[in-house]
């Protein structure tokens, strides 16, 4: 079976990722099970595999693509925000290795009718999780503009938010904004597309903002981040793959408070809150996918690795 999505930076994901061949290793963000085939099949046989998605069709394909390792892999539907839980279930202490690949799959773009790409006419759902309450659709056609604004600001980094929100507005009091196109198109008429090759869609980052609000991304990254040092095992690697700044800059910051260690105020003489690193990077500045991969898969194009070991 030929699977949608290609796993971005694979053969340095596995450079990082995996130190011990008879490890246990957690991909957070399996997706299509990209990453975890080329772990499981082509790299190290030995290792077992936990994998999570919250989408049910990621799931589904995953247990396809991953079956040729029979025991030495399950595959769950579950947030991997709740990995301690989820570890903790399934008898594990400690374990050698986390993968989080934080970008949309090509199934979810292109096959998973939810609404997820401004190319497609597709319901505006926007939900990884079907069991989830809360939808695209709620947020524009229910939420207030001002609140639509700041989804828009904050998770979209969007400059014309306020206009955008306006629109949206006068739109919905005419008729009920139910499609990805309709939104798309609504979002064209008030920011025309510049003639120029290369240039994102006007629509990208507001379909960013809002995914990221109905999914509560950045909260989930939050948690999980806060979660790690208790996962991980001496030796063992976080593997962050991430494709646009909100997410990194979340990342990195983690990443580097955990290689500090104190917090203290820098004009105080003396320690006092006792903290000592718990990670050390193993590249400062993140690890861009080579010209070849982005000429060969374009949406590896914004990817950045970020990678720590535990001490």
């Amino acid at each position: 079976m030929k699977y949608p999505h290609r796993p971005v930076m694979v053969h340095e994901v596995v450079k990082y990722l995996v130190t011990i061949a008879d490890g246990v290793y957690l991909d957070g963000t399996v997706g299509s099970g990209g990453h975890s085939e080329f772990i499981g099949k082509k790299i190290i046989p030995k290792v077992f595999l936990i994998c999570l998605d919250r989408d049910p069709d990621a799931v589904k394909l995953s247990r396809e693509r991953l079956s040729f390792m029979g025991e030495k892999v399950i595959v769950i539907k579950t947030n991997y925000a709740d990995s301690n839980e989820i570890l903790k279930g399934l008898g594990f202490d400690k374990i050698n290795g986390i993968l989080l690949d934080l970008g949309v799959s090509t199934q979810q773009l292109e096959r998973s009718g939810r609404g997820f790409s401004f190319n497609r006419d597709e319901p505006l759902d926007m939900r990884m999780d079907m069991d989830d309450e809360i939808t695209a659709h709620e947020l524009v056609n229910n939420f207030p503009p001002e609140e639509i604004a700041k989804i828009l600001k904050s998770y979209g980094e969007e400059k014309k938010a306020k206009l955008i929100s306006r629109s949206i507005e006068r739109e919905r009091r005419k008729t009920v904004i139910d499609s990805s196109l309709q939104l798309a198109n609504l979002i064209m008429s008030v920011i025309p597309t510049p003639a120029r090759p290369g240039v994102k869609h006007p629509a990208t980052r507001t379909f960013q903002a809002f995914r990221i609000a109905v999914n509560r991304e950045l909260e989930n990254l939050k948690t999980f981040l806060d979660k790690v040092p208790s996962l991980m095992a001496i030796g063992g690697r976080l593997v962050v793959l991430t494709y646009h700044s909100l997410e990194d800059r979340i990342v990195k910051q983690a990443m580097a408070d955990w290689e500090k260690g104190c917090s203290c105020p820098p004009d105080l003489p003396r320690c006092a809150c006792g903290k000592t690193p718990l990670f050390k990077r193993l590249q400062k500045k993140g690890i861009r996918p080579s010209q070849q991969e982005v000429q060969d898969n374009p949406r590896a194009r914004s990817a950045m690795l970020r990678a720590v070991e535990r001490i």
